[in-house]
């Protein structure tokens, strides 16, 4: 059992019954949770999620800055028991939306010490961290707050290995490289990380070679359709351990039929319901942080890559609320 305190405090960072107040009255922020300024949150709250609308790292189609507004608008429709699971993550950990990184839209490195100077302290507080980009570049400045102490592992879901060196006459910071830098930097554990989904034609085969040189673990489409999701995700328990890990989801690893707006769709991904199964199989991982990215809702008037961004979000949300019950010791290990 939580104690009275941590009852009371997991209470008041919740969102609204949608029975009490409808779920598309007031203003718009993740799950319907509290809004919070980020330096009330240390002791306050257990997730904060944050949003970065930044896509100034993209190389193809731009609109991801609009990510987090249009995700924001989307969980509004959530509610507060997960129907598979039966994780009521809003009983587990307090919570709240934290607002946005103050990006700069033309400035990629400058935007990269912002994310990790707001993120840093968070970490600092053993807040733990949901964001929504934004393109996948700003994981890399996350990892750098988060894998600060120790490096982490990290299961990665994404069409795209996001492991080169360079792009775009030697720029060494886009969307394309922030796991390459990460590893570089000592932030992540290479032998503790896999990615699964990948496909799509390549630039370079230094890409994926390099990765697999480093004891990344890449698992590509063809692979996961051969062995099947549940022995893909035992694999993927087995490699990052019992230690402690980040998620990163990259929303065009839904195939574009189930979300077009992302600013590199690849055919062949998975469906909307594989990716559910797939992060659901994650529970009981040591989580201390996790994100959601490259959702461009210009690319998509249609909403339903948000509405996908937004759905996945909250099941990524409700591992994180786990691992948060697991740390304090209310629940147990999966």
């Amino acid at each position: 059992m939580t104690s009275e305190s941590d009852a009371a405090r997991i209470a008041r960072h919740r969102p609204p019954s949608g029975m009490v107040s409808p779920r598309f009255s007031g203003p718009a922020s993740f799950m319907r949770l509290p809004i919070l300024d980020p330096a009330e949150a240390p002791g306050r709250i257990d997730i904060g999620l944050i949003g970065i609308p930044f896509d100034g790292a993209t190389t193809n189609r731009p609109g991801a800055r609009l990510g987090p507004r249009g995700v924001r608008e989307a969980s509004t429709g959530t509610r507060a028991i997960n129907h598979a699971t039966g994780i009521a993550p809003y009983e587990l950990a307090a919570c709240a939306d934290l607002g946005d990184v103050p990006v700069n839209p033309i400035d990629v490195a400058e935007t990269g010490r912002r994310i990790e100077a707001f993120h840093a302290p968070l970490a600092a507080a053993g807040i733990v961290p949901l964001s929504i980009g934004g393109d996948h570049f700003v994981t890399y400045p996350i990892l750098r707050a988060l894998g600060r102490d120790r490096p982490l592992g990290l299961v990665h879901i994404d069409a795209h290995s996001d492991t080169d060196d360079a792009q775009y006459g030697g720029t060494r910071l886009t969307h394309g490289t922030p796991f390459r830098r990460a590893i570089e930097d000592g932030r992540l554990d290479p032998t503790r990380a896999v990615q699964i989904g990948l496909r799509g034609s390549q630039d370079s085969r230094d890409e994926l070679d390099w990765a697999r040189g480093q004891g990344v673990r890449t698992i590509g489409m063809e692979e996961v359709l051969a062995r099947g999701l549940p022995a893909v995700a035992t694999e993927a328990r087995a490699i990052v351990g019992a230690g402690p890990t980040y998620l990163s989801f990259d929303i065009d690893a839904l195939d574009p039929a189930y979300a077009p707006g992302t600013g590199t769709p690849e055919i062949g991904g998975f469906t909307s319901r594989e990716a559910l199964s797939l992060v659901r199989a994650m529970a009981g991982l040591d989580l201390v942080g996790a994100d959601l990215v490259e959702v461009a809702p210009p690319l998509d008037p249609s909403g339903i890559t948000a509405l996908a961004g937004a759905t996945l979000a909250f099941e990524i949300l409700c591992l994180l609320a786990q691992a948060v019950a697991a740390r304090r010791g209310t629940i147990g290990r999966a």
